[in-house]
């Protein structure tokens, strides 16, 4: 049973994400209404009911509803427990305009793959990590154009092992430079989600990941070298000195000025 009503937004940095939106309701119901985004939606507790272009649909926890821009819908709890979800709306040319017409009829994408994949994206959103958010975002997009798109055969790709060593070269020429993966993919003239797969294959680590590590590992270098880490953050490729000192603690469990500082001691 959802305990009480929450609602959280915030609109990241990320190109083609428009909005992220957490929110538990435990009999709240929100009027017709249309977004010009694309709305995936994932129920984590309870189950929603709402209409879809005037024909009733339910939103449980399996799988991924995706409601089509321009497209009238409501919402409601469909039971007395309410319901806990997490939105995110993707830019209306994230998904082809021809792929409404088949969200309208089939909302629901039965793809527990699918549904871990969103719920990859909608972490590195909250951990504002935009290199890994990119890369799911890319991965998210081409898994529901397949399905929405009649799940057609799939082309003939460049050959994985080579893209991730070009890849991998990019990336180590100028890490902290690099501007994003989906950059890469296109100097390449392969898709995000073909890089992605193909790096993580073949180094067994995804390339935001990799870019991620070794901008921590310049960023280590700068500060045992008696930087500042306000400098050091930006040189090593970081929005600012928060951005470096939140995945510091992730990657290290401290900071950069007690890393800094523990290592003059041992000086």
């Amino acid at each position: 049973m959802v305990s009480g009503d929450v609602v959280r937004a915030w609109r990241p940095r990320v190109p083609g994400i428009a909005e992220v939106l957490h929110a538990a309701w435990r009999d709240h119901a929100y009027p017709s209404h249309t977004h010009d985004t694309w709305t995936l939606l994932v129920v984590d507790d309870g189950l929603i009911g709402y209409e879809l272009d005037r024909h009733g649909h339910a939103a449980p926890r399996s799988g991924v509803t995706i409601l089509p821009p321009g497209v009238v819908h409501d919402g409601r709890p469909a039971t007395s427990a309410g319901f806990r979800k997490r939105v995110v709306y993707l830019e209306q040319n994230a998904l082809a305009g021809a792929l409404v017409g088949a969200a309208v009829d089939a909302p629901l994408v039965e793809d527990a793959g699918l549904r871990a994949e969103v719920s990859r994206l909608d972490q590195a959103l909250v951990h504002d990590d935009d290199l890994e958010a990119e890369s799911r975002l890319a991965l998210v997009v081409e898994r529901l154009t397949w399905h929405l798109g009649g799940r057609p055969d799939l082309p003939t790709l460049p050959e994985p092992a080579a893209v991730a060593r070009r890849a991998r070269e990019l990336l180590d020429a100028d890490p902290a430079g690099a501007r994003g993966v989906a950059s890469v993919a296109e100097s390449l003239g392969v898709t995000t989600a073909h890089l992605v797969r193909s790096f993580t294959r073949s180094y067994g680590l995804p390339p935001h990941q990799y870019v991620l590590g070794r901008r921590l590992e310049l960023a280590r270098r700068l500060l045992l070298d008696g930087e500042a880490a306000a400098r050091v953050a930006t040189a090593a490729g970081f929005y600012d000195q928060a951005h470096l000192t939140r995945h510091f603690r992730r990657f290290l469990a401290t900071t950069p000025g007690r890393f800094q500082a523990g290592r003059r001691g041992v000086r």
